[in-house]
């Protein structure tokens, strides 16, 4: 199985291991359980979320940017392909775009918005929650 995580997943992950989002990353980063496919602009979305001063007080000395990096390498990075008009939020797009062009089945998000769309092009929206129970666990 392959799938697009959105950013509010692995800011939830570091944010709280022991939840839905912690456990997706978890699962991907100690059992393969997954794919990850990610893009540039994904990268650079997330990125920039984890230099938001909030966020960086919030985390007490964790490295966000140092754990994203072991993630990255260990994903599939497919190019940024442009897309617009899928979703409400136009910045939002390009999860989609990533998934078409890495063949993804998956967009996971905690965003109710995103959820909202259900799925696009056979690509299924899906919580953190719902994913967890598609990989057996």
């Amino acid at each position: 199985m392959r799938a697009v995580l959105d950013a509010n997943v692995y800011v939830s992950a570091i944010l709280q291991p022991a939840g839905a989002p912690g456990l997706v990353v978890d699962k991907f980063l100690r059992d393969a359980s997954f794919d990850v496919v990610l893009s540039p602009a994904i990268v650079d979305e997330v990125l920039r979320v984890f230099g938001y001063r909030k966020l960086r007080k919030a985390l007490r000395g964790i490295d966000a940017q140092l754990w994203f990096e072991d993630i990255v390498l260990l994903s599939d990075v497919v190019a940024d392909t442009p897309l617009s008009g899928i979703c409400e939020d136009p910045d939002d797009d390009k999860y989609f775009a990533a998934a078409l062009e890495g063949r993804a089945s998956h967009v996971v998000t905690g965003d109710h918005r995103f959820l909202e769309l259900g799925e696009h092009a056979g690509v299924a929206i899906v919580t953190p929650r719902a994913f967890l129970d598609l990989l057996g666990s």
